[in-house]
């Protein structure tokens, strides 16, 4: 009679246990990372505004790329790999992210951003919150299994906290990592330490961008149907954007053996193009084009200008994250079809700012949600068919190479395959 007792109260306590050690883990991995969101965004006004204000410091790019490229040369030969590094070690652990990448990529995007690089923040905080979550790993005595939701938890809370979306941020962690992968027992921590996160931030006084949608048109069949041509146009930017960085990446490793003289090579080729330019519209983050591109018709050429700037940028190896550039790829391309398509400046450029982001990173259902926390639940219809058709349209490869892909997309596209390979 005891036996079966004392089991039952050995397995309530063990769950009991296992519940506040989770709690305290989504606790400290939600603050930490909004703490460490904080000062990045705190550092990142800073860049932005000296390098506005003095304009010359561009001149010193090929100097802010060697520093970069020294710095992850010598001490963070794993750290380099980045965001794909969080993708692969959920997919095959092998063994702790290293804390050094935090302050590697923090400091290394400040200085891509004083000095001129195009880039985006969401890389440099999901890289901060994966390598702070993951060292808990050791701390707690975690499992295989229980480190993947760590992994997890780290990527909602850097996405929640940087851009101050809590829902698309949980949804995302666990959307890119392919939601038929992800265990049960990660979704609660992911949605918690995500609203940690952004709460962190929120009661720091650190604000995030505002873009508003004032007017949505009626759903009719027309309004309906123009956003198929409008969403084809973003999946089809998204897959130029992802093939443009990689080209640019293979193409600096190729020839340029010795790392640390990649980002160099490329500040000496940016800082001329952008001192001949004589604008500072394509590097940063942008925020001010994409503002405008709400509220005004964006010139035809934006979108691919900022593709170009960026995709060479991260090729050449400076840091950053792509999402903010995706952003001002979706919204200015959005805004210039507006020319085009009968439908409001503000919806188009809303519509495009998130399906981009949704075809390059092949997260239709965290994009859609990210579209109606920023823009409101009246556009939720079109931004998710909008992100839905992007998503489709923009091909097998995103952002992260190293990134599996499954789900919908991946049969339709497998299905393409055997298809072209029958008619061989």
């Amino acid at each position: 009679m005891n036996e079966p007792m004392n089991m039952e109260s050995t397995g309530i306590q063990n769950h009991l246990s296992s519940f506040f050690k989770w709690i305290v883990i989504c606790l400290l991995t939600g603050i930490l990372s909004g703490l460490a969101s904080a000062l990045f965004l705190f550092l990142l006004e800073w860049a932005t505004s000296y390098r506005e204000n003095n304009y010359w410091i561009i001149s010193l790019l090929p100097v802010g790329g060697l520093m970069i490229g020294l710095l992850y040369y010598y001490y963070g030969k794993e750290a380099v790999k980045g965001n794909n590094l969080i993708l692969e070690e959920y997919d095959n652990p092998k063994k702790t992210i290293p804390f050094i990448m935090a302050p590697l990529v923090l400091a290394g995007t400040i200085i891509t951003h004083l000095f001129g690089g195009s880039a985006g923040r969401e890389g440099t905080a999901v890289q901060m919150g994966g390598a702070l979550s993951d060292q808990f790993t050791l701390l707690f005595k975690l499992q295989p299994e229980e480190r993947k939701t760590i992994l997890i938890i780290g990527i909602s809370a850097g996405f929640a906290s940087i851009f101050g979306t809590p829902l698309a941020g949980a949804l995302f962690a666990l959307e890119v990592l392919y939601f038929s992968k992800i265990r049960i027992n990660s979704i609660v921590p992911s949605f918690m330490t995500a609203y940690i996160a952004y709460y962190t931030v929120e009661l720091l006084p650190v604000k995030h961008t505002h873009y508003s949608i004032p007017f949505v048109p009626e759903l009719t069949a027309m309004n309906l149907f123009w956003i198929v041509p409008a969403g084809i146009l973003f999946g089809l930017a998204a897959m130029l954007f992802s093939r443009t960085t990689h080209f640019w990446g293979h193409l600096f490793s190729k020839y340029i053996p010795y790392p640390p003289l990649r980002p160099f090579a490329g500040g000496i080729i940016l800082a001329i193009v952008i001192f001949s330019s004589h604008t500072t519209k394509f590097i940063g983050l942008g925020i001010p084009a994409i503002v405008d591109s709400f509220q005004n018709q964006s010139d035809n050429f934006d979108f691919l200008l900022k593709i170009l700037f960026t995709g060479f940028t991260l090729g050449a190896g400076f840091k950053g994250g792509e999402v903010t550039p995706l952003f001002f790829v979706g919204a200015t391309l959005g805004s210039a079809l507006s020319g085009l398509i009968p439908l409001p400046v503000a919806l188009l450029a809303g519509m495009g700012f998130v399906a981009v982001f949704s075809g390059a990173t092949h997260t239709p259902v965290a994009c859609s949600i990210m579209g109606m926390e920023l823009f409101g639940v009246d556009c939720g219809i079109y931004v998710a068919l909008a992100c839905l058709v992007a998503y489709f349209c923009s091909g097998s490869v995103g952002i992260y190479h190293s990134q599996i892909v499954k789900g919908p997309k991946h049969i339709v596209y497998q299905k393409i395959r055997r298809k072209d390979l029958k008619d061989l």
